[in-house]
């Protein structure tokens, strides 16, 4: 099975060749590197920036004002907050210009914890993301769902914010992506570089990959319950999976939305699950403070109060400047498996 950064990858060569997509660029993007998680090696239209965030993200506008369609890399999301006013203008365009123009691009950026990157490369970028109207905004929690909504995202007319889990980059999915090989070295001789010289390496790339979509704005059950709903995305989706296989051994029935999109969100999958089960849990790894999760906490609130069987409840980051190094800093600051199974226990436990 292929990893999220192959699968990112024959999902971007994919679109170079049928989808219209123009310049794949950003800090290390092109060879030799080809970015640094490999989501970008061996791809034709790849080149490499200059460290200036601000700079790729207005040469995406500009490409894209121009009729081509970018993808845009920045290294991660930590370094993306300088560009925040020009990711507003490019969610603006299509609105400010009464639908004249559009800008088919795509920002694609590394985000969490997970590999102990510290302070300055584990900021999450969800809430922020979500505070800028006018994008799309996806972030997969495995390989399949990565390259079908990278398939989605460069077929979209206006920008797409495509949110990579870096601790999840590495990870095999249990789905191969349509068109993969069924041998994992076969792929691995196919598409990844070899290490040392790589100046005369060129990928061979799957002869049968397929424009797998996954609908912008359409979340997924990856496992069905009666008694708890739980709604998460991204790292922490598949500790969310885990805790529940584990309760169902206890009793406790909890049922798992893998939302995949943002914005936007499919709020239909999030209700119905809730009214059927009466209870909620919101998990992701962003500060708790105006987290994403908040939002749908006060829409749950408001639109469903007299379904709740308890109040619904957050499971976040906690509101620190920054994560540690040590293993203990970033363990503590962010949800872990631990941390989810207790909240299902708890929650499942609570009576009206």
């Amino acid at each position: 099975m292929a990893n999220m950064a192959q699968a990112i990858r024959m999902a971007l060569h994919y679109a170079e060749e049928n989808l219209g997509v123009t310049d794949i660029f950003g800090e290390d993007v092109g060879a030799p590197l080809g970015g640094v998680f490999t989501a970008t090696q061996g791809l034709k239209t790849a080149w490499n920036s200059p460290l200036d965030e601000r700079g790729i993200i207005g040469m995406a506008i500009g490409l894209a004002m121009a009729g081509q369609r970018p993808v845009a890399e920045i290294q991660f999301a930590d370094y993306i907050f300088n560009t925040i006013d020009l990711l507003k203008i490019a969610g603006n365009t299509c609105w400010a210009t009464h639908g004249d123009w559009n800008l088919p691009m795509v920002v694609k950026t590394p985000v969490g914890s997970g590999i102990r990157g510290s302070i300055y490369h584990s900021h999450s970028f969800d809430a922020m993301a979500t505070h800028i109207p006018g994008w799309k905004i996806v972030i997969p929690s495995n390989p399949l769902d990565a390259y079908g909504l990278m398939i989605s995202a460069c077929q979209e007319i206006n920008p797409v914010m495509f949110l990579e889990p870096k601790a999840l980059l590495r990870i095999k999915g249990e789905e191969r992506i349509p068109g993969e090989p069924d041998d994992d070295k076969q792929l691995s001789r196919l598409i990844d570089a070899p290490l040392g010289d790589r100046s005369q390496w060129k990928p061979q790339w799957p002869a049968q990959l397929e424009a797998y979509a996954v609908p912008i704005g359409k979340g997924k059950v990856v496992r069905p319950g009666s008694q708890v709903t739980v709604v998460s995305y991204g790292r922490t989706l598949p500790l969310c999976k885990k805790a529940a296989d584990d309760l169902a051994s206890e009793g406790v029935d909890a049922e798992v939305i893998d939302l995949r999109s943002l914005w936007p969100y499919d709020w239909e999958l999030i209700r119905g699950s809730i009214e059927k089960t009466g209870r909620v849990l919101f998990v992701n790894e962003d500060t708790e403070v105006t987290n994403f999760g908040e939002h749908l906490v006060r829409r749950t609130v408001e639109e469903l109060f007299y379904k709740l069987l308890a109040p619904p409840r957050l499971l976040a980051g906690k509101f620190v400047p920054g994560i540690g190094l040590a293993d203990t800093l970033e363990m503590a600051s962010v949800p872990q498996q631990g941390d989810i199974t207790a909240a299902v226990r708890a929650l499942a436990s609570e009576q009206p």
